[in-house]
Formats: C-alpha cells, sequence, structure tokens
C-alpha cells in the first residue's frame, strides 16, 4: 500500500508549509535536503559492490543500464547520456531506459509505469544479455515496469541492482543487490522529485563514475578519457595535458593535435617518448589505465640499469 510507505508520508516539519516565508521555505527545504548525504552514507557498502559489479562485466563488453519510470527513468537518462562526453565511452555501454519512452522524458505517459509488458519490449529492443547489469530504479520500490524488468534480466542471467527510497521495499526480493536510501518524508508529501530524486541521482553519480574510475577512466582526480566534443571540453584537456607533462601550452596543443585529441596518448607519448599509434598499443595493454601505463615505463627502466 503507497500509504504504509516512508516515501508517502507527511513530513512533521512542513505541515504549516503554506504559511511560510519564502525564506523559511528555503530554510525548510535546506534543512531536509542536509539529510540526503547521510542517508546516502548509510549505503556504502550496497553501492561499492554495485560498482565492482558494474565495472567487472564492463570490462569484458557487457552494458549498464538503467531502467525507470518518470523522475527515476529521467535520472537514470541523464546520468547515461552524460557518459560518453565525460568518460569518453560509446553511446550504447550506458543505456537509459523509461517508462513510455524518450517522449516520456519531457511529458507525462499515463500509465506507463504499470505496464509490465512495456518493459519486456524496451529490453527486447536493446538486446538485454546475460553480460549486462541492469539497475532498475523506483523510488516507491513497487513500480510495474521496473519489477517486470528485473525479473526479465534475472531470466537470462543478467545481473540486477534496485535503487530505491524505501526499506524492504518489493524491489529488494528482485534483485541481487539491494540500494536503499531512505530520506524519509518529503516536505511536499509524495514529491520524491525532491529529496528522493536527489538521493537517487547521487547514488547514480557514484555507481557510473565509480566503475569507470575502476575501468582507468581517471588519473588521480584528472578526467584523462574525456571527449573533447566542446569549447569548455577542449579546454580541459589541454589544461590536463600541461599538468602532467609540464608543457607549455602551446607544446601541450600541438602534442594534442598529433594524438587526435585523446589525453591519455599525448601523456603516454610525452612520458615514453614514443609515437601516438605506439601510445595506443601501450595503454590497450594496460587495459586502459594509464597509472599502469606510466608504471610499467618506470619498472622498465629499473629493469636496464
Amino acid at each position: 500500500m503507497l500509504e504504509n510507505l516512508t516515501t508517502e508520508a507527511r513530513n512533521p516539519a512542513s505541515e504549516d508549509l503554506d504559511g511560510l516565508t519564502a525564506r523559511e521555505i528555503v530554510q525548510l527545504i535546506n534543512s531536509e535536503d542536509a539529510k540526503v548525504a547521510s542517508a546516502v552514507a548509510e549505503q556504502s557498502e550496497a553501492i561499492a559492490r554495485a560498482i565492482d559489479e558494474i565495472a567487472a562485466r564492463l570490462a569484458v563488453g557487457g552494458r549498464l543500464i538503467y531502467i525507470g519510470a518518470g523522475t527515476s527513468g529521467r535520472l537514470g537518462v541523464l546520468d547515461a547520456v552524460e557518459c560518453p562526453p565525460t568518460f569518453n565511452t560509446s553511446p550504447s555501454q550506458v543505456v537509459g531506459l523509461i517508462a513510455g519512452g524518450y517522449v516520456a522524458l519531457t511529458s507525462a505517459v499515463e500509465g506507463a509505469e504499470d505496464r509490465c509488458d512495456f518493459a519486456i519490449d524496451d529490453l527486447q529492443q536493446i538486446k538485454l544479455v546475460a553480460d549486462d547489469v541492469l539497475v532498475g530504479i523506483a523510488t516507491s520500490g513497487r513500480t510495474p515496469y521496473v519489477i517486470a524488468a528485473l525479473e526479465q534480466a534475472r531470466s537470462i542471467g543478467t545481473f540486477t541492482i534496485g535503487v530505491s527510497c524505501n526499506r524492504g521495499s518489493q524491489l529488494a526480493s528482485h534483485c541481487e543487490i539491494n540500494i536503499a536510501v531512505v530520506v524519509g518524508p518529503e516536505v511536499v508529501s509524495g514529491s520524491t522529485r525532491m529529496k528522493a530524486g536527489t538521493a537517487t541521482k547521487m547514488v547514480l553519480n557514484m555507481l557510473s563514475t565509480g566503475a569507470m574510475i575502476r575501468l582507468g577512466k581517471t588519473f588521480g582526480n584528472l578526467m584523462v578519457d574525456l571527449r573533447a566534443s566542446n569549447m569548455k571540453l577542449a579546454d580541459r584537456a589541454r589544461r590536463i595535458v600541461r599538468a602532467v607533462t609540464n608543457l607549455s601550452p602551446s607544446d601541450s596543443d600541438r602534442l594534442l593535435k598529433e594524438c587526435d585529441g585523446e589525453v591519455k596518448t599525448a601523456i603516454v607519448c610525452h612520458n615514453r617518448g614514443i609515437s601516438a599509434p605506439e601510445a595506443r598499443e601501450l595503454l590497450v595493454s594496460a587495459q586502459g589505465h594509464l597509472r599502469k601505463a606510466l608504471q610499467d615505463r618506470a619498472a622498465h627502466n629499473g629493469s636496464e640499469r
């Protein structure tokens, strides 16, 4: 029953919400939002296990697939579409599915979240396989579209993860890792685009970012696998190369151009004194990990002395 869900309960702190001033509304919402980070922290172990599972499957050619309805679905699509420019992933490697299709990103599609057949059709459209990871997102933990998707995924051996904001939800028994971030009742009762939406965004950020870090998409905290698809990212690429190589701005620009804008390739070229094709081969042998490629060089130099 919806009335028994924490996310549907009335928040005692906001019972007089309509009588507050704008300043008081801001203070109240901010004080409630401040509870989100600690609620996410309580699920750290489950999130970390999920990251390792996702990374392991991406490493062998699997995909990370988010599926949800309404706000949950939109957040999954958002996280998916931000991976290519951030981590230079293929658009097919991280996928977001939303009940009712992409039209539901901007408009409500009546009843879509209750259609189990929509979920089956959507998974068939993307040709879900056992090597993939399916993350079912449902704030309530009971959305039929999401539960049907998880059941379909499990039937073919796909690893399943559930993200919800209610403890002991139906979702928990339909996935292999259950991430339940209990943020409590919303300021506006049942408006799960608020604290629950913020918590979900934080978890999805951790899942995709954590997996990409494990796959070697960063060097320290530098975004070395970014795709320079706009002026801001192109400038960031230049700054990263300068920071790691200590080259001048003009030399960094020249090196990046010689390496087709590939940050990791440029850094390996400089560090090893090799050509771009050779640098790419070295990165492949290091499974894309820049640190490993540079450490291999140090070990090689030590063996020559």
